[in-house]
């Protein structure tokens, strides 16, 4: 990569009380790419995407998002600084409208009422279906729609770099195709992607680059298409043999 590197991920270890979820974990991601975690459950891929927004702190190591730590950065300077984060489960605020979710999810950019009205605009150019829905409470949604507005809502920050936890979780694979689809877009748009992602078939085709862990640890990297045609990753996530 010739471009400044965007977020630098060096040697970071992660507790969970006694227990150790990530044991050194480096990575990069430069401007404008996709790029994903791989591994089966309990890796650490949604731990270190955690640990990068500020919602578990690290015990060693260091992020450093533009060459600034974040080690020590409260969550919501971390939104602010240019990282944005849609959570595993999509965590949409139930009893509110999808535009009192996507409102919220501006909330470090309150001053700025232009700006925030044409991100929305942008979500919902991105996903018509929100728009057809704003006034609608986000419970009442379809699964697919509550992920479109869990990734919406991440988009209110006007992130430079967004972190996708398992957007294609339980969705049908006609909704998982449309999903990834406005991932490419959003990508395309200059916003950098961390993905998080169980259907590696589908991972790998959408980004550039990749990272597999293993209990913690990364144990094998490179470009998409390396790890595509790796034996090792076509065996244990491809179900090749």
């Amino acid at each position: 990569m010739t471009s400044e590197c965007l977020l630098d991920v060096s040697d970071l270890t992660v507790y969970y009380g006694h227990v150790q979820a990530l044991k050194g974990v480096s990575f990069q991601v430069y401007p404008s790419e996709i790029v994903t975690l791989l591994g089966a459950n309990g890796a650490g891929k949604s731990t270190t995407l955690r640990a990068v927004s500020g919602l578990v702190r690290p015990r060693g190591g260091d992020i450093r998002w533009q060459g600034v730590s974040l080690r020590d950065m409260p969550a919501h300077r971390i939104v602010s600084a240019g990282i944005s984060h849609a959570p595993e489960g999509r965590k949409v605020f139930a009893t509110l409208t999808v535009e009192e979710n996507l409102t919220l999810g501006a909330y470090a950019r309150r001053g700025d009422p232009a700006g925030i009205a044409k991100s929305r605009e942008r979500v919902f150019n991105l996903f018509p279906r929100l728009a057809e829905r704003r006034r609608q409470l986000a419970g009442t949604l379809s699964g697919g729609e509550q992920q479109m507005l869990a990734i919406g809502r991440a988009l209110m920050s006007s992130p430079r770099l967004l972190l996708l936890d398992e957007p294609s979780l339980g969705l049908a694979p006609m909704l998982v195709k449309a999903i990834f689809r406005t991932v490419r877009e959003i990508n395309e748009q200059g916003v950098a992607i961390l993905l998080v992602e169980q259907n590696v078939r589908a991972a790998l085709r959408l980004a550039h680059r990749a990272y597999v862990l293993e209990t913690g640890r990364i144990v094998l990297s490179g470009s998409a298409e390396q790890l595509r045609r790796d034996p090792r990753v076509r065996r244990a996530y491809l179900g090749e043999r």
